[in-house]
């Protein structure tokens, strides 16, 4: 099967491009950087230069591949976020999920790709009823205000995928990602905040967050293209744990001092809205359905586990 990945030089496509190749699949993998082409081409696919945001770029490029499958993982998030101004950090990334979703669509389009697969996120359901969420429930609809068009670039993926007609769309929506090339591996920016007691917990901490390693993402990825019906599936680990259980955990596991508390509206005046919001009301996501119709299971079913074994 003749697949394309756009995105395929970020953290989840250098995972999934050789795995897509060990299946048997001619992979076409799409960056807009050519210094970036020996990259792909060692991870084993056929390099093909676009900027995303280039309507005509784009058609060329996936002319030329004619995949069968595109599988968009186009996101462009800085190491560190400024939490108060949290769709300033993510404008580039909000383009690419709406520009660059509907650039993709339309080449995959002409060239009648039948199957299409997006990366989404868990943290885009309401922040109401119980801490786990599957595929059937709500989304938020009052995000933050700071994250509202972070949320509404993800639902612009969303109903832009699962309502193409032409093609079988399929969401994804990942937890956190951890592991090599991540936020959080030894060394990276999350892990040093929480060394340098510079995560704090707020409030209750009772935010519920749902993880996947990097490595399980692509694993899972996989399946979606060889496997995954029209919809959507949670992509994350067995363990949905609440901030207040994981942070401590993740600190302890580091040698470092347990995380500083701070009350709400002190985060707020640092972190904004959007941080409190993380830490006390996100939603947890559930596997199961993955689980069941693709077929998959996460090597790292922990992040218990996981985190500094990534």
């Amino acid at each position: 099967m003749k697949v394309l990945v756009a995105g395929a030089t970020g953290a989840i496509g250098q995972q999934l491009v050789p795995r897509l190749v060990s299946a048997g699949h001619e992979v076409h993998g799409m960056t807009r950087s050519e210094s970036k082409q020996a990259m792909l081409s060692r991870l084993g696919a056929v390099p093909v230069v676009a900027d995303a945001l280039d309507q005509e770029q784009v058609m060329a490029a996936v002319g030329q591949a004619q995949p069968e499958v595109v599988i968009h993982e186009l996101t462009a998030i800085p190491d560190t976020l400024d939490m108060r101004h949290f769709d300033r950090s993510f404008a580039l990334t909000n383009r690419l999920r709406t520009e660059g979703t509907d650039n993709l669509l339309l080449a995959a389009q002409s060239v009648g790709a039948r199957r299409f697969v997006a990366q989404s996120y868990f943290g885009i359901y309401a922040r109401t009823g119980g801490p786990v969420k599957t595929e059937d429930d709500p989304v938020d609809t009052t995000p933050a205000k700071e994250q509202r068009e972070v949320l509404a670039a993800i639902r612009h993926v969303e109903e832009s995928v699962l309502g193409a007609t032409w093609t079988e769309g399929i969401v994804l929506r990942y937890g956190g990602f951890y592991g090599p090339g991540t936020s959080i591996e030894p060394g990276a920016a999350q892990v040093e905040m929480i060394r340098k007691r510079k995560f704090p917990l707020v409030g209750d901490s009772t935010g519920v967050w749902s993880f996947v390693h990097i490595a399980d993402a692509a694993d899972a990825t996989v399946a979606a293209v060889e496997h995954g019906r029209r919809g959507i599936y949670n992509i994350a680990d067995d363990e949905p744990a609440r901030v207040a259980d994981w942070l401590p955990a993740f600190a302890e596991e580091l040698g470092a001092k347990k995380p500083m508390r701070v009350p709400r509206f002190i985060a707020r005046m640092v972190a904004g809205e959007t941080g409190v919001v993380m830490m006390t009301e996100l939603r947890g996501i559930s596997n199961a359905k993955a689980k069941r119709e693709l077929g998959w299971q996460p090597a790292h079913p922990s992040w218990r586990q996981g985190f500094l074994t990534s």
